[in-house]
């Protein structure tokens, strides 16, 4: 009689011990029902992801996309404060100094697993609630669905690790020095100029926000998120349809911010006509031209910029609006690369979190001098290093 109760305290402790169940592991991945949840489980540095989280998820995605009994992923993260806020500077940063492979290793893993993310046969679902940035926007806005709360911050801000209005925490898990993890994709075909605004000033979107630029999919009350999660893994034979009107009857009902104006619509014109220049000089023109305090505000930040990040961003973006997700990940990674073997990546890293000056020195120290030469070299194919996907 005691066989059976012994087994099932092996099974319990088995479990317990399992590096995906352990509440201490840095990605918890479970099973519930029909669906595979994965939770960014590292709260006290904001879910920031690093390599070994992503050589977690990455084969689980994976094999959830094998399985006929898994229907949908949800991802979300642990710890009220966070989706996930980006790479792991610190870690790259070292290695970069040392030559060590992480610089290869960690962009080449990280933009795989956006691109599994991006083509996922299963229906995706990603709870952003909180902050989400960098390599967090990786996680998320390449799935079918992306949950926005009243408590989510999104920004893309790799241009601006020397932008001294964002908060120390933004800064700490900045993974480059332009929008990477597919912002070449999804940014330019944002509405409008929007996706060229975010990457070139770092502004944060927040709240509703987020879903009315079209970044989120979705926009639900924080506090009913479980509720919601429970409702997803209850479904039957989930579709894409099904999944969207799950969703729908939630953002419905969800009377947070409702009457309140995008908070770029009064802006949109010179979002649209500023951002539409050709050139950063042009933009810094236009910028410098229309002299109102929204014009003004976003000057001084771009001034503050790498001059180098600020091109090789907007031509990515350029770029990027008439290519497929795949070639803009394989773009992403010859600037990944560049940037690593640059000045200012460091300079940025050094100003803001080692000696905190504030006081970025930029090689070269204005657009200018940024030739068009430069920016190309940063564009070219790595040969047999490239991005293979």
């Amino acid at each position: 009689r005691l066989q059976p109760l012994s087994r099932l305290q092996v099974i319990l402790q088995h479990l317990k011990m399992s590096k995906h169940t352990d509440s201490t592991a840095e990605v918890l991945l479970e099973k519930r029902g029909g669906a595979g949840i994965i939770t960014l489980n590292r709260p006290k540095a904001l879910n920031a992801l690093n390599l070994s989280m992503i050589r977690q998820i990455y084969p689980q995605i994976k094999t959830w996309e094998q399985d006929p009994e898994t229907s949908l992923i949800i991802i979300k993260g642990n710890g009220g404060k966070a989706f996930c806020a980006g790479g792991d500077i610190r870690a790259i940063t070292d290695a970069g100094k040392l030559g060590n492979s992480l610089t290869q290793d960690f962009f080449r893993e990280e933009y795989t697993l956006n691109y599994a993310i991006g083509t996922c046969k299963k229906l995706y679902v990603a709870l952003i609630d909180g902050i989400t940035m960098g390599g967090g926007v990786g996680l998320s806005v390449h799935g079918h669905f992306r949950v926005a709360t009243e408590k989510t911050v999104f920004a893309m801000p790799e241009t601006a690790i020397g932008k001294f209005s964002l908060l120390l925490f933004f800064v700490l898990f900045v993974t480059g020095l332009f929008p990477d993890v597919g912002g070449g994709y999804f940014l330019p075909r944002l509405a409008g100029k929007i996706g060229y605004y975010l990457a070139l000033t770092g502004f944060r979107l927040k709240g509703r926000d987020v879903q009315k630029a079209g970044i989120a999919t979705h926009f639900v009350e924080s506090a009913k998120l479980p509720a919601l999660e429970e409702d997803l893994i209850a479904l039957k034979s989930p579709s894409k349809e099904s999944i969207a009107e799950l969703l729908n009857s939630y953002h419905v009902k969800n009377k947070i911010d409702q009457e309140k104006e995008f908070v770029l619509d009064e802006h949109m014109e010179k979002i649209n006509s500023i951002f539409s220049a050709g050139t950063m000089e042009e933009i810094v023109q236009k910028l410098k031209q229309d002299g109102s305090a929204f014009a003004i505000k976003h000057l001084e930040s771009i001034e503050k910029m790498s001059p180098t990040s600020l091109k090789l961003a907007l031509r990515q973006l350029r770029e990027g609006a008439s290519m497929s997700l795949r070639d803009v990940l394989a773009m992403e990674y010859r600037l990944s690369q560049a940037c690593m073997r640059g000045h200012d990546f460091y300079e940025g890293v050094r100003a803001v979190l080692i000696d905190k000056d504030q006081s970025p020195r930029w090689k070269p120290a204005a657009l200018e001098e940024v030739s068009d030469e430069f920016v190309d070299d940063c564009f070219k194919p790595l040969g047999s290093n490239d991005l293979k996907l």
